[in-house]
C-alpha cells in the first residue's frame, strides 16, 4: 500500500437521545488506513454507518472517540475554523445531489470553492485549471451553459470538477452514481478511476453499487457499524 493519508483508529460513533433513552451506536471502534492515490469503496445495507463514516472522515462530523489522522494531522485536535480551512483545501466531496447553484455557469459552479481559499497561487490559477478539468470530463464547450441546460450525467461530471478544483489530497464520493441512468453511471464511474489514476488524488466511494464498488481498489464491508471485511485486488 502507498504511504497512508488517512489513518482511522478505533473510531466510534453515538448519537445520544434527547429523552433519555438510550444512545444509538452508528460506528464501532473502526480502524483502517487508506493509503496515498488509493481508491476505496464502502458498501453496505442501508443503516450500517456508511455515510457517517464518509462524513467523519470528510470533517463534516466528528466521533464520539477514537482519531483521524490526515496527512499526519489529528483533526480531532483542531478547532472548527481549522477544521473548515482542512475541508476546503485538502477534501473534495461530490454527493448523489449534485448541488449546483442553478444561476451559474458551469465555469462559475466550478470555481465556487476557490472563493474561501486562501492559497493566492492556487486561486488566481484556478481558471485555468477549471477549464483544463472541464475538457478533461467531455464538458470544454459547456463552460457558458446553466445546470438546467445540461443532462443527469453532465451535471455530476461538473460537480466531480468542483470538488477537484482546489486539488484536494482526498476525494469523497457519497452515492454518486445513484441519481444516474445505468449509461451515466457508467461514465461516472470512468471518470472516477481516470481522475483517480491521472490526478494522483486519494477516492474514497460510499455506493450500493457493486460495479463502481468493483472498480475501486479495495472493498471495506460495513455491518452494524462495524467493520465486517476488507477485500482488496
Amino acid at each position: 500500500m502507498p504511504s497512508a493519508l488517512l489513518r482511522l483508529t478505533e473510531v466510534s460513533k453515538r448519537y445520544e437521545s434527547p429523552t433519555g433513552a438510550e444512545a444509538v451506536s452508528v460506528l464501532r471502534d473502526i480502524s483502517i488506513e487508506i493509503g496515498r492515490t488509493e481508491s476505496v469503496a464502502v458498501v453496505g445495507p442501508s443503516g450500517s454507518g456508511k455515510s457517517t463514516l464518509l462524513n467523519i472522515i470528510g470533517t463534516l462530523d466528528r466521533p464520539t472517540s477514537g482519531q483521524v489522522l490526515l496527512d499526519g494531522q489529528d483533526l480531532s485536535r483542531i478547532d472548527d475554523i481549522k477544521i473548515a480551512a482542512v475541508r476546503n483545501r485538502q477534501i473534495g466531496f461530490v454527493f448523489q445531489a449534485h448541488h449546483l447553484l442553478p444561476q451559474c455557469t458551469v465555469l462559475e459552479n466550478v470555481l465556487v470553492p476557490t472563493l474561501a481559499n486562501n492559497d493566492a497561487a492556487l486561486r488566481n490559477g484556478a481558471g485555468e485549471r477549471a477549464k483544463r478539468l472541464l475538457d478533461k470530463v467531455g464538458l470544454g464547450a459547456r463552460l457558458t451553459h446553466r445546470p438546467g441546460q445540461l443532462s443527469g450525467g453532465e451535471r455530476q461530471r461538473v460537480a466531480v470538477v468542483r470538488a477537484l478544483i482546489n486539488q484536494p489530497k482526498l476525494l469523497l464520493a457519497d452515492e454518486p452514481t445513484g441519481a444516474l441512468d445505468r449509461a451515466s453511471a457508467q461514465n461516472l464511474a470512468d471518470l472516477l478511476v481516470q481522475l483517480n489514476r491521472e490526478e494522483g488524488v486519494t477516492l474514497v466511494v460510499v455506493t450500493h453499487a457493486l460495479d463502481l464498488a468493483k472498480r475501486m481498489g479495495r472493498v471495506l464491508e460495513l455491518r452494524d457499524g462495524r467493520l465486517a471485511s476488507e477485500n482488496g485486488k
